[in-house]
């Protein structure tokens, strides 16, 4: 009985452990028209944090994720969807992660996605400014948000 209970326990213990283990389950959308307008990520700015899965879900057609070369974290590894497929990827590194559809880049079909503290805010704020137009002016947007945030943090 001794034997059955401690088994119980160690079970429940492991289970908690691994249950905390477990990152959010986090969508962005990839639609044709969202809130914003026309080819769009939405929501297009997510904070997660290290763990957390991000599923790029096309919802309408046509829309794919890729990483911006330069605008991910050291030591993350860079993706791309198919076109047309659901994709899902688990944060593994702390910073900055720009994406967009590769179709649509140049009408400002991008994402940020910040995981902890946005180590690498600078570097992908500098590659976003050569990027088009439209993305250019949709990346200005989403990195104030991220200053904002910046600027809510309590000093230590």
């Amino acid at each position: 009985m001794q034997k059955l209970m401690f088994t119980s326990v160690a079970f429940a213990i492991v289970m908690a452990a691994a249950g905390t283990a477990i990152g959010e389950e986090i969508e962005i959308k990839m639609l044709n028209e969202g809130t914003k307008g026309r080819m769009v990520f939405e929501p297009d700015f997510v904070a997660a944090d290290i763990g957390d899965t991000i599923t790029f879900v096309p919802t309408d057609r046509g829309h794919n994720a890729e990483t911006i070369r330069g605008m991910i974290p050291s030591g993350a590894d860079p993706f791309k969807s198919k076109i047309n497929a659901e994709f899902s990827v688990t944060m593994t590194e702390v910073g900055v992660y720009g994406v967009r559809c590769t179709p649509h880049y140049g009408l400002g079909m991008v994402a940020l996605v910040v995981v902890g503290t946005p180590e690498n805010v600078e570097e992908a704020k500098a590659v976003s400014a050569k990027a088009p137009a439209k993305a250019r002016k949709v990346f200005s947007d989403l990195f104030a948000q991220v200053d904002l945030a910046e600027q809510a943090e309590p000093e230590e």
